[in-house]
């Protein structure tokens, strides 16, 4: 896939998102160097693994082909556990 789903891009541009301009991208071997917490959604074995990394698997409905209606609920899930996973690295006093 060379675009963002049509119907994503319109479930984040409701919450004052734009992603019509962004492509999707695979995980690679450097970001996941570069990163202290690793979220995957149904990445399994074809993600790169290395060892002292956090890694988050986010069980998640895919969007390939659902409408809006069935966008909004993993929109906002996703937001749900982000919120979370913030709370948890950077409590507040």
């Amino acid at each position: 896939m060379d675009q963002v789903n049509p119907a994503v891009a319109e479930a984040m541009a409701e919450i004052g998102i734009d992603i019509t301009a962004e492509v999707p991208k695979k995980l690679t071997t450097d970001a996941v160097e570069a990163s202290d917490v690793v979220i995957t959604m149904g990445c399994g074995d074809a993600c790169p693994v290395f060892p002292g990394k956090r890694y988050l698997d986010w069980k998640l409905d895919d969007p390939a082909g659902q409408g809006i209606d069935a966008i909004r609920p993993i929109r906002d899930e996703i937001h749900r556990r982000v919120q979370d996973l913030l709370a948890e690295l950077i409590p507040t006093s």
